[in-house]
C-alpha cells in the first residue's frame, strides 16, 4: 500500500533498476508518516562510507508531538539493506551520470520502506520526446476506440 510517491523522478530520469530499502525512523516520523504528512518531491539517496541515506525527504511533525523532542522535518535518515546490495550499488553509482532517486514510500508487512531507483538524468530534448511519445500513445487509443464504435 503506497503511502506518497515522487511524481516527479520518471519526468526527470531514465529509470532502469528499482531497489527497496527499510529506513530508520524515530516515534514521531513513524506517527507523521502514517498520518500521510511526508513529501519525497525534493529528496535524493546518497552513499556515504559504505551505507545508504536519504537527504531532504520531508517529513511534516503532527501538532501532537512530544514537547520534550525537537523534530528536524529534513533530517538525514539511514536506508536499510543487505552489504551485498549495497556493494552492487555502489557498483553502478560509480558509473558516470547514474544517481539513485526515490520513487515512493509504501508499506510491507506493517513495516515502512522506500522504494528507489538506479536512474540516468533526462536532457530537455528526451523529456520532450517523452511527452509527444505520451501524448502519441494517447492520440492512438482514442483512434483505436472511435473505430471501434
Amino acid at each position: 500500500m503506497s503511502i506518497t510517491e515522487n511524481r516527479k523522478a520518471h519526468h526527470n530520469y531514465f529509470i532502469e533498476d528499482r531497489f527497496e530499502a527499510g529506513l530508520v525512523l524515530e516515534g514521531w516520523e513513524v506517527k507523521s508518516i502514517r498520518a500521510g504528512k511526508v513529501q519525497l518531491g525534493e529528496s535524493y539517496v546518497i552513499v556515504r562510507d559504505g551505507e545508504l541515506f536519504v537527504l531532504n525527504m520531508h517529513v511534516s511533525p503532527l501538532a501532537t508531538a512530544s514537547t520534550h523532542i525537537h523534530p528536524n522535518a529534513t533530517r538525514t535518515r539511514k536506508l536499510l539493506m543487505h552489504r551485498q546490495e549495497i556493494n552492487r550499488l555502489i557498483g553502478k553509482v560509480e558509473i558516470r551520470g547514474y544517481t539513485l532517486v526515490p520513487l515512493n514510500l509504501h508499506y510491507k508487512h506493517g513495516k515502512i520502506k522506500l522504494e528507489f531507483g538506479l536512474g540516468k538524468g533526462k536532457k530537455l530534448h528526451d523529456k520532450r520526446d517523452t511527452a509527444k511519445e505520451r501524448d502519441w500513445q494517447r492520440e492512438k487509443e482514442r483512434i483505436m476506440k472511435n473505430n471501434r464504435l
